[in-house]
């Protein structure tokens, strides 16, 4: 009687080369189920294909890596809820940024304010973001929606950056917090230009890091207290800044490392930020020929007084 492998065309040989590889390959995913399981616990809300492009197997593919850690049990459940946070108001101040195009830093930073519920109670959290490298320059967390909280966080923008702020335009929604006298007088003592969007895709940008740190950090850490949650915000902020790679930076970078890698690069070499209508932007080589053809009135990437 032939043997099972004889029936199935297989050689002995063939066989024990397939377990022999097998067996590697096991011993490389025990051992990347622990760098995952580290990853996952200090960024708890880190998505299964971004978790791919941080640990950068090289035994394994995307999409193999994808179907197989989902399998494990890495799938990221979403919560989807919402709640008003700003209350909003009428504005003189127009829409600078819709369509402008940008090559560095501290051009254009959006801000905005989210909430996160605790304890039966509802806490604030506001982040001011860099458009260009998409890293949170200031950050605050209070139990309350008075400006005092945003005016915190803008503080910590402005003494964290470096260089003049004259020329940079501070984007919003219309909420009553950023038109509070002593945040308008701030603004305008370090020179920086007013913005304001209509609606909420306006304010797109800072939108989605809201949901990323709130959803991909703090609703994981789980804090008790405001005390916990300032602390798990700034390793929440800390964490995204630093290591969180971002698929819409060049090469997967993080936004320290982009920021850092524009250091030795001249304007001609920077890639350009495109911020189209209703929040959306792109980012593309620096080019000397551009497919978008700004509207009447729009400047080019260092001349930010742009009038819709």
């Amino acid at each position: 009687m032939k043997s099972v492998l004889q029936i199935a065309g297989l050689s002995r040989q063939a066989v024990h080369k397939h377990q022999k590889q097998q067996a590697a390959f096991n011993v490389k995913l025990s051992a990347l189920i622990l760098d995952a399981d580290l990853l996952r616990e200090e960024h708890p809300g880190c998505g299964v294909e971004k978790m791919y492009f941080v640990l950068r197997p090289d035994f394994i593919g995307r999409d193999k890596f994808i179907d197989l850690f989902m399998q494990l049990g890495y799938r990221i459940k979403q919560n989807k809820n919402y709640r008003r946070t700003t209350v909003p108001v009428h504005s003189r101040y127009q829409n600078l940024i819709q369509g402008m195009m940008i090559q560095d830093r501290n051009i254009v930073w959006q801000t905005d304010i989210t909430y996160f519920y605790m304890n039966g109670r509802y806490y604030y959290l506001v982040f001011i973001i860099d458009v260009y490298t998409k890293k949170i320059v200031g950050y605050h967390a209070s139990d309350h929606l008075r400006a005092e909280a945003n005016l915190a966080a803008l503080r910590m923008a402005i003494k964290n950056t470096k260089g003049s702020l004259e020329n940079l335009i501070h984007h919003s929604d219309r909420g009553s917090q950023y038109v509070d006298n002593e945040y308008i007088a701030h603004l305008m003592r370090y020179g920086i230009l007013i913005s304001m969007g209509e609606k909420a895709q306006d304010n797109a940008y800072a939108e989605r890091i809201n949901g990323t740190i709130k959803n991909e950090y703090l609703v994981f850490w789980n804090p008790q207290s405001l005390r916990q949650l300032l602390k798990m915000l700034k390793r929440a902020v800390n964490h995204y800044n630093r290591k969180r790679i971002h698929n819409n930076l060049p090469g997967h970078k993080t936004p320290v490392e982009f920021e850092e890698s524009l250091i030795n690069l001249g304007s001609q070499k920077k890639p350009t930020v495109i911020i189209y209508a209703e929040g959306n932007y792109k980012i593309k080589v620096a080019s000397s020929h551009f497919d978008f053809e700004p509207k009447e009135g729009l400047l080019a990437h260092n001349c930010p007084i742009v009038i819709n």
